[in-house]
């Protein structure tokens, strides 16, 4: 049993069945509150019923009326209308991949690579190609090779890592080791161990709360992340990747500078600091100095 739909449009079509006779134009009619319409002086012959309702589908029957007689027509029972509509869900990748083409155009003052930062509050995982990709052009960005430059500058000044000497080689030297160091930390840190454990190498900006909250997030984002699975973990990514920076770099350091452990720990205990330092820069500062980043980040409270 169905409830009466009331203000059903009803449509009566006649065929007069007769060369001599124009044919019958259509009659109308809406049905009451109780669903119930009728029609009078119907003449007789065969006819067609189209009953059609908003959200219905609309529902036909025929029949023949004879000479004298009064006919109810069987119960109409109209079904609901099939609304099909097409929505196409973009695929995860998709929305991966044009949220990493706007990180790479993250750049503080216009020109400093902020890659490794989203603003989306609920970014979705990268993929394994993703997170190679931004490891790529981190490494081959024209800033970098300017930053890697400049350590290596303050590295010979300061006289670190004595065995490479001094001049335009111990300079070379100093450069090649800043990179390989940079390149094998990125990499590992950021790509390979991510891909395989599936952890996301990217600072979530936080933006809201307390300072102290926000300053005590951005640390502890120095040894945990994100998950694929967008659950928090230890980092084991990072700091797997500091570490095996440091035993890499036991290969083309000098001689007399190599500490073996002492020196692989070291360079990942240096990095773990380092990362928590531009971490609560990336909080506090570098998002500010970043142009151009999408509108709907606007809303963000930055206190």
């Amino acid at each position: 049993m169905g409830n009466a739909v009331p203000g059903a449009h009803i449509t009566l079509a006649r065929d007069n069945q007769s060369q001599s006779q124009p044919q019958s134009p259509p009659r109308q009619a809406l049905s009451g509150d109780d669903g119930q319409f009728s029609f009078t002086n119907v003449a007789p012959g065969p006819f067609e019923l189209t009953v059609t309702a908003p959200n219905f589908a609309p529902q036909t029957i025929s029949g023949t009326l004879h000479s004298a007689e009064f006919q109810i027509v069987p119960r109409i029972t109209l079904a609901l209308a099939t609304v099909v509509t097409q929505v196409r869900v973009e695929p995860q990748a998709e929305i991966a991949e044009a949220q990493v083409k706007q990180e790479e155009k993250q750049r503080a003052l216009g020109f400093v690579p902020n890659f490794y930062v989203t603003y989306e509050p609920d970014a979705v995982p990268l993929a394994p190609k993703q997170k190679f990709q931004l490891a790529w052009r981190t490494t081959v960005d024209p800033v970098t090779f300017g930053i890697t430059g400049a350590v290596a500058g303050i590295e010979q000044a300061d006289g670190t890592f004595s065995g490479y000497g001094q001049g335009a080689q111990g300079y070379g030297k100093r450069y090649g080791a800043a990179y390989a160091d940079l390149v094998s930390g990125t990499f590992i840190g950021s790509a390979i161990l991510p891909s395989l454990l599936k952890q996301d190498p990217r600072y979530f900006y936080k933006g809201t709360g307390t300072v102290r909250s926000r300053l005590l997030y951005a640390i502890a984002n120095s040894v945990i992340c994100k998950g694929d699975n967008k659950r928090w973990q230890p980092n084991y990514s990072a700091i797997g990747g500091s570490l095996a920076s440091g035993a890499i770099s036991n290969f083309y350091y000098p001689a007399q500078n190599r500490n073996g452990a002492a020196l692989t720990f070291e360079t990942a205990l240096i990095g773990i600091g380092a990362s928590a330092g531009a971490n609560v820069l990336e909080e506090f500062v570098i998002r500010k100095l970043t142009p151009n980043l999408p509108n709907h980040n606007s809303a963000v409270q930055e206190n």
